[in-house]
């Protein structure tokens, strides 16, 4: 792959990465060509959504974000496709460190891309590299009660039901209540600020 991406990580059908304004066409297609898919899951577009143009700035703040530790959204795409169509994305933003080392996780998968296992394989792989090599403990992630596929999915990947929010996003016309969902990571240390810390005597 001949991108600007910082960040590159591979499953065994899918290769997921950071990539710049270069990737603006693939980016505008993938939400031109699922917008009645997507639609119903998410909030209200921006306004330019689907052009290229406003996806040049979008992919360029998206790598800034990374450099600034404050989030990573990854861009899903097959293996033997590593130019090609974009099938989905998982962005883990709101990044917060200190005491709490916690993000929260959001994804979507193209239409014609469901029901073959993509998005399970791309996250394991991705909260592996946010637990081992970013250092978070919490990922937490939230779906409408009616999103059966993606309930699905936490469960399958080991997220726990934490609360159920009322009104909690304005999503397809309304505010939309969600189930509210954690994963821990099981070999978390202690804050990288307490590393060398010492208790006293």
């Amino acid at each position: 792959m001949t991108d600007s991406s910082p960040l590159l990580l591979h499953t065994d059908r899918l290769l997921l990465h950071l990539p710049g304004p270069e990737a603006a066409s693939p980016m505008a297609h993938y939400y031109e060509s699922n917008r009645a898919h997507l639609g119903p899951w998410e909030p209200p577009f921006p306004k330019g959504m689907f052009t290229p143009s406003f996806w040049q700035h979008r992919l360029s703040q998206n790598q800034q974000e990374y450099v600034n530790g404050h989030s990573l959204r990854l861009v899903l795409r097959r293996r033997e496709e590593p130019n090609g169509p974009v099938v989905g994305l998982a962005n883990f933003t709101q990044f917060v460190r200190g005491a709490f080392m916690a993000c929260t996780l959001g994804y979507s998968m193209a239409e014609g891309a469901q029901g073959n296992g993509l998005m399970a394989e791309a996250l394991r792989r991705a909260l592996r590299h946010l637990f081992d090599e970013v250092g978070m403990h919490r990922v937490m992630a939230n779906y409408m009660p009616i999103n059966e596929r993606s309930g699905r999915l936490l469960r399958k990947l080991g997220f726990s039901v934490e609360g159920y929010a009322r009104d909690y996003i304005y999503i397809n016309g309304a505010w939309r209540d969600h189930v509210l969902t954690s994963l821990v990571n099981p070999r978390a240390l202690a804050p990288e600020y307490l590393a060398s810390a010492r208790p006293r005597s």
